[in-house]
């Protein structure tokens, strides 16, 4: 494929409480663009607060895609996620607007713009309830194990607590006799249709980051975090909507069990380690080019040090028509 055919995207990503949201909207602004989001949770109705969905207010008219269409109660997927995400590119490219992909989950971003092909594969039932009955019986090691005497990679990437993608990995290899790795890296041989301009937004001062995490788990708790919680404990709730950091934290105060103030300690200690755990997974893209949110003098500096990159970026990618911001570039 030509680049001349790919669609041009732009990709904000980082850690949580770097201001993706903020630059994410400015771009869309700038270049007359609508914003698709890759947040795993942001997906789900209801779920509003703890996983800092943007308000009316901060999207500021400019179009937000794959935000709160699904009840908690279903599952989703990085293959849905991706099959959804590609109809609405396409279809923002195709009425002249720029496709602005925000988020911080990065097995999407990474699966969306490599154009990742996912297997057709069966599932196997029985064996996915034996590798669940052998981690409630072992412990999650056991898979970890498991995986690792014939997929190291895959054992070192995938993080312990994500049981589900552990199981998938082994069900892939026991059933195909190929490893997850092997099949990603022969889905990466495939072009990808997009010509992408990747802009990650962190900290140099890793405190610096912390401290905006700690403040907004405290805003979030005076806005209605604890009732929305409560809320969402109660219902049964998919898998993949149980990972949301935000509710599991407290429900040990629910119970009794701590304080209020231990329940939000454990929160923010949370979110800080799903921050480390995100910058490296991006960091390991080597495209990505990285602002640090904290030498900037004001936020008017750093938009405009990420405007001025991405234009220049965009100029240079010839899938790129300089209509998108009305304006010739100087």
């Amino acid at each position: 494929m030509s680049m001349t055919n790919k669609i041009p995207v732009v990709s904000v990503v980082g850690p949580t409480a770097s201001g993706k949201t903020k630059i994410g909207v400015m771009l869309a602004k700038m270049l007359d663009g609508e914003v698709v989001s890759a947040d795993s949770m942001q997906i789900y109705r209801d779920m509003d607060i703890a996983t800092a969905k943007p308000t009316q207010e901060e999207t500021d008219g400019i179009p937000h895609h794959l935000i709160g269409f699904l009840p908690p109660e279903d599952s989703f997927s990085v293959v849905r996620y991706v099959e959804l995400a590609k109809k609405i590119i396409t279809d923002i490219h195709a009425r002249d607007k720029l496709p602005i992909l925000v988020g911080g989950t990065g097995l999407y971003v990474d699966s969306l713009l490599n154009n990742i092909q996912f297997a057709d594969n069966d599932s196997d039932d029985k064996l996915r309830l034996e590798l669940r009955q052998k981690a409630e019986r072992e412990g999650v090691g056991a898979l970890v194990e498991e995986l690792r005497q014939f997929d190291p990679e895959s054992a070192e990437r995938i993080e312990p607590q994500n049981i589900k993608r552990l199981i998938r990995a082994i069900e892939i290899y026991r059933t195909t006799g190929i490893t997850m790795t092997e099949q990603n890296r022969q889905s990466r041989l495939l072009e990808t249709p997009y010509c992408s301009v990747k802009i990650g937004l962190k900290a140099k001062d890793r405190q610096f980051l912390y401290d905006r995490i700690n403040k907004r788990v405290d805003i979030m708790a005076q806005n209605g975090l604890i009732d929305e919680a409560k809320e969402i404990l109660s219902r049964k709730c998919s898998p993949t909507a149980e990972k949301a950091i935000g509710y599991k934290e407290l429900s040990a105060y629910f119970n009794g069990a701590v304080s209020l103030q231990e329940a939000l300690d454990e929160l923010k200690k949370q979110t800080r380690h799903y921050a480390k755990r995100q910058l490296t997974w991006f960091m390991r893209d080597k495209e990505i080019c990285w602002f640090d949110i904290d030498t900037f003098s004001d936020t008017y500096e750093l938009e405009k040090s990420v405007l001025d990159y991405t234009k220049q970026e965009l100029v240079k990618l010839s899938c790129f028509n300089l209509k998108f911001w009305g304006q010739t570039n100087d």
